[in-house]
């Protein structure tokens, strides 16, 4: 394998993916590469970061050319997690010019998506990095890419909540209002005999009402830092706390220092930029 493979990631899974990546972007071959570039060409080069970021998916690109060419060699030179200056060496790869030249671009995409969250999930884990608030990212992802996303959120500094629906009970305002109110969702919950209960709540009422039915965490929806402080009180240190909703770079700090365990972000993984990275190659006839 181009590199060893992160903990966390299914091989299997991610395979499908550079599969429907490679369906859906080479079609019937490259026709371009194939006419105009002889087919006994080599080509060695870099791949480099282009701005500051933090890597995430070096091996996920390395199996990409792996996968489409035993012909390929490709040498990682950073580590996932690592925060890069403009100008660094990601990775040095050589072998047939057209087999290089076909697959890059779902390299670089996957790549590109997936520092792009991690170096995003960063600027947010610094902002809090010196409070004992766990920050968390969200099932809001690109269909099929959960799990990369989620891996990419790790290596920014983030830890991941639900990784799907079966990954633990959240209460929200729907399963509230269908259910008849947060007490007999609760219960309902518990009679089914499922633990990790946590309940959506956006207002002080629900919050003490949540407690006194014995959820088993509390996620502040949408409230002020200001009124989460009054929140964090009621609770008393009884259960973990999460706050989510309007939280952005400019908010996260105040939320946090409200006393919440927790703090989730959506846009880690649904607004992320992609980071820019780029390859160069010179090429030799054999």
């Amino acid at each position: 394998m181009a590199s060893e493979w992160p903990d966390g990631l299914d091989l299997k899974l991610v395979d499908n993916i550079i599969d429907a990546a490679f369906a859906e972007d080479i079609g019937q071959g490259d026709l371009t590469s194939q006419a105009v570039i002889p087919a006994d060409t080599r080509f060695s080069g870099v791949m480099s970061a282009r701005q500051k970021m933090v890597c995430a998916g070096l091996p996920v690109a390395g199996r990409v050319f792996e996968r489409y060419s035993d012909k390929i060699t490709w040498t990682a030179k950073a580590s996932d997690g690592d925060l890069v200056a403009a100008g660094s060496v990601l990775a040095e790869l050589a072998g047939p010019a057209v087999d290089l030249l076909t697959a890059e671009r779902t390299a670089i995409n996957i790549l590109q998506h997936l520092s792009g969250i991690a170096t995003l999930t960063r600027e947010y884990a610094d902002k809090i990095a010196d409070l004992d608030t766990i920050l968390l990212d969200t099932r809001k992802t690109i269909p099929v890419y959960r799990q990369l996303a989620k891996y990419a959120t790790r290596m920014g500094g983030a830890t991941n909540h639900r990784m799907a629906l079966d990954d633990g009970v959240l209460i929200k305002d729907n399963h509230v209002a269908v259910s008849g109110g947060i007490a007999e969702a609760v219960r309902r919950a518990k009679a089914n005999n499922l633990p990790n209960i946590e309940v959506e709540c956006d207002s002080l009422e629900q919050v003490k009402e949540a407690v006194e039915a014995g959820a088993d965490m509390i996620l502040f929806d949408n409230m002020s830092a200001e009124v989460m402080v009054e929140a964090v009180a009621l609770v008393d240190g009884r259960l973990p706390m999460e706050a989510s909703g309007d939280v952005n770079l400019t908010t996260i700090r105040a939320k946090a220092e409200s006393g919440v365990t927790h703090i989730s972000v959506g846009a880690l993984t649904h607004s992320a930029p992609a980071v820019n990275i780029g390859l160069d190659w010179s090429a030799e006839i054999l």
